[in-house]
C-alpha cells in the first residue's frame, strides 16, 4: 500500500501498526523544499485515515533531523523578497497536517532541529533526541520570525519565558538544556535512538487505538479550555469509549487474565 516511489523525499514504512516517516534528503540537511512539503502533507493524511496505522514515528536520515527551509528551492521566477517569503509560507507549511494527525506521534530527533525543523518536531506528542542535537529558532537573527506554528507551539511546550528567550534571541540550545525545559522527553545515544523510539511506538500501538486517540484529544483540546471544560471533555470522551468493542475487550481480557486484542472498533 505504501510505496516509497510515491514519496521521493521521504522513506515510508508501516509495520505492526506503526507508520514510519523518515526525512530522506541528508545531503541537504533534510531541509524543507516544495517536494518534501507536499510529501509530508500527503503522507500525514494517508496515515491519519489508515486502519493499518495506530502510531506515527518521525525521524530524519543522516546527521540532521531537519535543518530548516531550503532557501534555494524557491522558483527562479520569484525574485522579489516579499513574494519569495509569501511563496514559502503558502507552499512549505506542514504543521497543520502534522497536528491534524489524531493518532499519537513520536519524534526521534536524530540531529539538529533548526527553525522550521524544530516547528515540525514540536507537532509531535513525544520527542526523543540524541545528545549532540541542537535546537533553535533563528529566524529573528535574519529579521524574520516563525510562520509554521513556532510562536504558538513553543510557549505551550516550555512556557512563555523560555519560549520568548528562544524566539527573541535566536539562541541555540543543546539536548541537555532542551530536556531541562521540557522541549524533549529523553536524551538517548544515537546508536539506540531509533530502536528505543520504535519500541516506544510499538508499545503504544499495542494499546487500544481509540483510547489513545481520545487521550490525545483530551490533552490537546484541554490545553485551551478551563479545567472545568477540560474535565467535561474528558468525561464525554470516556463515555464514548465505553460504547466501543475495544473497551469491552479490555474488560473481558482483564477478567480472563489475558492480553487484550484490540481492533480499533
Amino acid at each position: 500500500m505504501y510505496n516509497n516511489k510515491d514519496y521521493k523525499s521521504l522513506h515510508i514504512q508501516v509495520n505492526d501498526g506503526v507508520g514510519f516517516i523518515a526525512f530522506n534528503q541528508p545531503d541537504n540537511e533534510n531541509k524543507i523544499n516544495l517536494s518534501m512539503a507536499n510529501d509530508i502533507r500527503a503522507i500525514c493524511e494517508e496515515f491519519n485515515f489508515s486502519s493499518e496505522v495506530n502510531v506515527v514515528l518521525i525521524t530524519g536520515t543522516g546527521k540532521y533531523f531537519c535543518g530548516g527551509d531550503d532557501e534555494n528551492s524557491v522558483s527562479p521566477e520569484i525574485s522579489d523578497q516579499l513574494r519569495n517569503e509569501i511563496y514559502r509560507m503558502q507552499n512549505f507549511r506542514v504543521a497543520k497536517s502534522l497536528l491534524n494527525i489524531d493518532k499519537p506521534v513520536v519524534c526521534a530527533i536524530n540531529g539538529d532541529a533548526i527553525g522550521h525543523g524544530l516547528e515540525i518536531a514540536m507537532c509531535s506528542d513525544i520527542r526523543l533526541a540524541v545528545p549532540n542535537a541542537k535546537f533553535s529558532m533563528p529566524q529573528i537573527i535574519h529579521g524574520s520570525m516563525p510562520w509554521d506554528g513556532g510562536t504558538q507551539l513553543l510557549p505551550r511546550l516550555i512556557g512563555r519565558s523560555n519560549a520568548s528567550e528562544l524566539l527573541m534571541t535566536g539562541k541555540t540550545i543543546n539536548s541537555k538544556k532542551a530536556l531541562s525545559i521540557g522541549l524533549i522527553e529523553s536524551v538517548i545515544p544515537k546508536p539506540k535512538l531509533l530502536t528505543e523510539a520504535k519500541t516506544l511506538a510499538n508499545s503504544i500501538s499495542k494499546l487500544g487505538p481509540i483510547a489513545t486517540r481520545y487521550a490525545k484529544e483530551a490533552v490537546l483540546k484541554g490545553i485551551d479550555m478551563t479545567i472545568e471544560q477540560g474535565m467535561r471533555l474528558e468525561m464525554d470522551l470516556n463515555l464514548l469509549l465505553q460504547t466501543t468493542e475495544d473497551r469491552a475487550e479490555g474488560l473481558s481480557s482483564f477478567m480472563d487474565k489475558r492480553t487484550p486484542k484490540f481492533t480499533g472498533k
